[in-house]
């Protein structure tokens, strides 16, 4: 049968271990309705990939011979799975990007990967609402989210932080009051910012010119600089701004993606937003004497390595059932969104590293 046959490809891309660790995690606990973590990964794939809800989940699942059982056992199954499908992600993860231990130089912080998503709901329900939700960087853990209408928009403010977190966000995430906030409760942050989104002072009374300062970078060569912030009113702050000059191809692809967004929005690019889409930039609170400029970039890069898979994870939250009343199933849910995203990422990786037969198989030492 020609799902069979797709079931047992996709099966090839789980990391090893996967069936016994649902026994040692707790999500299978007894084999009663659902026999096998298989079978048990299988109808959770339907609801977290399928977007199902939970009483078509078991529809569908009855129908294919898996397992009859009810939408509440469903639900239990799902919340009981949480630390299960979380190891499967961080095997993913390794597998794919060789993210693997935190390294000694990181070792004073707790990395973590702040992002939003809108999630629309399908069928009757039909709302909207936006995921705001926190990863461990090193083992892909989410240790905090937050369900809100559209109204509030992404800010580090939506986080607990506590002294040794270490947050990093993309754009949206590099305003005044979100990095007032981080630091104020002991954490520190790293975040990219958009041209004119902070006023950025060499002094008191001199901007700091970005093109001007950017442009004595070479390739490879890495700028560091002290600058200011207005932090509140007439209240200057210190920040570091590290940055990158992007590759001739990486600056081509940058610039044009951002004056296709523009024609969409039936807006202009103005010439110094578009050279400075030739470099790569962030901000950051950690200072010099602990974490070098090259170790801020690695860091960042770090996170980019599982962007592709946090885009997919984002697209794939826009659809589904998510458990708001429940923290626990809620959590797990994210951890199964992962998982879908991973495996989708997985899947695409393997296609470009083409092999004969088409899938990978076992390392053999």
């Amino acid at each position: 049968m020609k799902i069979d046959e797709n079931w047992k490809f996709l099966l090839q891309f789980l990391p090893q271990g996967w069936e016994q660790k649902a026994k040692e995690l707790g999500a299978v606990t007894r084999q009663r309705k659902i026999m096998s973590a298989e079978i048990l990964l299988r109808i959770l794939l339907i609801h977290l990939a399928d977007s199902c809800s939970m009483r078509e989940t078991v529809v569908r699942a009855k129908e294919a011979k898996l397992a009859d059982i009810s939408d509440v056992a469903l639900f239990k199954r799902l919340k009981a799975s949480a630390e299960w499908l979380r190891w499967i992600s961080v095997n993913l993860v390794e597998n794919l990007h060789g993210i693997d231990k935190k390294p000694d130089w990181l070792k004073e912080f707790n990395v973590r990967i702040v992002d939003a998503s809108i999630i629309t709901e399908p069928g009757s329900t039909g709302s909207d609402w936006r995921l705001h939700y926190s990863i461990e960087l090193f083992g892909l853990s989410c240790d905090h989210f937050q369900i809100t209408d559209q109204k509030v928009g992404e800010t580090f403010r939506n986080f607990p932080i506590k002294k040794g977190d270490l947050l990093i966000g993309d754009r949206g995430y590099g305003s005044i009051a979100g990095i007032n906030y981080v630091t104020e409760n002991n954490g520190d942050f790293l975040v990219r910012i958009k041209n004119k989104a902070l006023k950025i002072m060499t002094n008191e009374n001199e901007e700091f010119c970005l093109l001007e300062n950017f442009r004595k970078l070479d390739y490879g060569e890495i700028g560091d600089f002290d600058v200011l912030y207005n932090s509140s009113k007439n209240q200057l702050k210190t920040l570091r701004l590290c940055a990158i000059k992007k590759s001739p191809e990486a600056a081509e692809r940058s610039k044009k993606t951002a004056i296709q967004e523009m024609k969409k929005k039936k807006r202009t690019l103005n010439e110094e937003t578009i050279e400075l889409h030739g470099y790569m930039f962030v901000i950051t609170s950690v200072k010099r004497n602990v974490l070098s400029a090259i170790e801020i970039l690695s860091l960042y890069r770090m996170r980019w390595q599982v962007e592709l898979a946090f885009k997919r994870l984002k697209s794939i939250l826009g659809l589904g059932h998510l458990p708001k009343t429940d923290p626990e199933s809620s959590k797990a849910w994210l951890h199964g969104k992962m998982v879908v995203a991973l495996l989708t990422n997985a899947i695409v990786e393997r296609g470009r590293s083409f092999s004969p037969w088409g899938y990978p198989l076992q390392p053999i030492f």
